[in-house]
């Protein structure tokens, strides 16, 4: 539910003369989010293609941002006048707060949908892989296949190490080692240790408007052994492993009492918000389950002693040019 007026969720930088996104609530319902993935996925390619973010825009704006008050005709009624040569650009030309949910909702998911190649086994070739086209979903979960976890929506239960403060993100709890997965592709900004979230990993996406904390990494091989600070990865490669190191100031302490992956997603529509008291992080629960749809394989090379995935990706978000992304922190936030 949205704050009343439009300052209360923008900001305005005077020096610059420059308005960006101060606050975002995601708290849009798991169904919603999958039901509006699934029009998106399957007009692909039809005389009608449906936008999910401009979907869930819509209907977000319908309800105030109140989804205990959103029915299901309204993403319905949309979809029938799309479908009927309706444009929504003009649907929304006076919908209050259509603009601000959508690039909230952007800065969100705006990454996860799109057009990517990705290794499948090939049947006519046996023990050989090639890539297919595909569209649909190109974000991973950050848990690989075939390994166990659960997880509840613990966004803002408090924690008391060092200061009392609000959870920002979705603790998974699982096995220790359990392959740890990157959700998007990006660059890596920080690695280390950090007092709070034990060893953890930082991935900023090419967009710059999403940051991904990964805390409480495996005590002694927290990461995959290939990886650096300032390093390309790709969606669904394997980037650390599943631990409960940290609460410590001293390095490479297991003082976590269940081991589990800590992940947060950070929103940044201005570099002034990347480490401040104006840090928006959001609540990730429903959008773990949703990418629990897709999974990435992974196989263990036993001479490097690292797991990898098994099945390759072409992502065209990767960048042809990394001059203009956002240069590395060396600090991170406190699950």
């Amino acid at each position: 539910m949205i704050p009343k007026g439009p300052e209360a969720f923008y900001t305005i930088k005077l020096d610059e003369d420059k308005k960006f996104i101060k606050w975002v609530d995601f708290n849009v319902p798991y169904s919603l989010l999958e039901k509006t993935l699934a029009l998106d996925i399957k007009s692909y390619g039809t005389e009608t293609k449906l936008n999910w973010i401009e979907l869930l825009a819509y209907c977000a704006a319908k309800c105030g941002g109140n989804f205990k008050k959103h029915k299901n005709s309204t993403l319905d009624n949309l979809v029938n006048e799309l479908k009927s040569g309706a444009k929504i650009s003009d649907l929304t030309r006076d919908l209050k707060y259509y603009d601000y949910y959508y690039e909230a909702y952007s800065a969100v998911l705006g990454g996860f949908v799109g057009e990517f190649e990705i290794e499948v086994d090939d049947k006519d070739n046996p023990g050989q892989k090639k890539f297919v086209k595909k569209y649909g979903l190109k974000a991973f979960s950050p848990i690989a296949k075939g390994y166990n976890y659960s997880h509840y929506d613990d966004f803002g239960n408090s924690r008391s190490y060092g200061f009392s403060r609000k959870h920002l993100g979705n603790d998974l709890m699982g096995s220790i080692g359990t392959p740890v997965i990157a959700v998007e592709s990006g660059i890596i900004e920080a690695m280390g240790w950090n007092q709070y979230g034990g060893w953890r990993i930082g991935i900023r996406s090419f967009d710059g408007l999403r940051y991904y904390y990964y805390a409480h990494l495996r005590k002694n091989h927290p990461y995959n052994n290939t990886l650096a600070v300032g390093q390309i990865v790709k969606a669904g490669d394997v980037i650390g492993y599943l631990g409960m190191t940290g609460y410590s100031i001293k390095p490479n302490v297991n003082n976590i009492k269940t081991p589990h992956l800590h992940f947060g997603m950070q929103l940044i529509f201005d570099e002034s918000q990347k480490e401040s008291v104006n840090e928006i992080w959001i609540d990730v629960y429903n959008i773990v389950k949703l990418l629990n749809k897709n999974r990435s394989a992974v196989v263990k090379d036993a001479e490097l002693n690292d797991y990898f995935r098994v099945y390759d990706i072409k992502d065209p978000a990767i960048p042809q040019e990394i001059d203009t992304l956002p240069s590395p922190v060396t600090t991170g936030p406190t699950p």
